[in-house]
């Protein structure tokens, strides 16, 4: 990786815990910049606003999260809403940390209109991910909108339960909240 590819991978990690742990709204580029060991000039020439930053630190997630999922045929139902709720559970044990995502979306009438549609597509992406999970269910025929309704419940439930343990007794009241999902 080059010195400049480098940099800017610095540059989304840091942004990435701040986005995961206080929010968009509560860090800043000199935040940034004393945690890497670089000048707020650096970041601008990356990245040449915190938007700009922003999304791409959004769309690096979504694309990570996406990734992680892998394709929604590659398990059968279960394994996939088992694979599905750990990873938000991997959010939260890996230093008490939000979906990204879901910080942005407590954030989203303050934050620039860039922000907002990336934030969107990850939950569109996933929402679509989960519907294809839901409408080839063994066993049983889904609609379309009662896909989409399984669909919303889950994600609401998964990111609601995050900000709940965070609130609470962490792990154990997420796995508390999600612990009916596998049944």
């Amino acid at each position: 990786m080059s010195n400049t590819a480098d940099t800017s991978t610095k540059i989304m990690d840091a942004a990435e815990g701040y986005m995961r742990t206080r929010g968009y709204n509560a860090f800043s580029f000199r935040d940034i910049a004393a945690d890497i060991g670089i000048k707020t000039a650096s970041i601008h020439y990356h990245f040449p606003s915190k938007a700009d930053l922003g999304a791409a630190v959004t769309e690096r997630y979504t694309e990570r999260f996406l990734e992680h999922l892998g394709p929604p045929d590659a398990y059968n139902h279960t394994k996939q809403i088992t694979r599905y709720i750990a990873a938000f559970r991997s959010s939260y044990s890996a230093g008490d940390q939000m979906c990204l995502c879901g910080m942005l979306g407590a954030e989203v009438s303050s934050l620039p209109e860039s922000m907002t549609i990336v934030s969107k597509e990850f939950f569109v992406k996933n929402l679509l991910w989960l519907d294809k999970i839901y409408l080839s269910k063994e066993g049983e025929s889904f609609s379309i909108e009662q896909a989409r309704q399984n669909s919303l419940r889950l994600l609401a439930l998964l990111e609601g339960g995050l900000i709940v343990a965070r609130s609470l007794d962490g792990l154990e009241t997420f796995d508390h909240l999600v612990s009916q999902e596998l049944i």
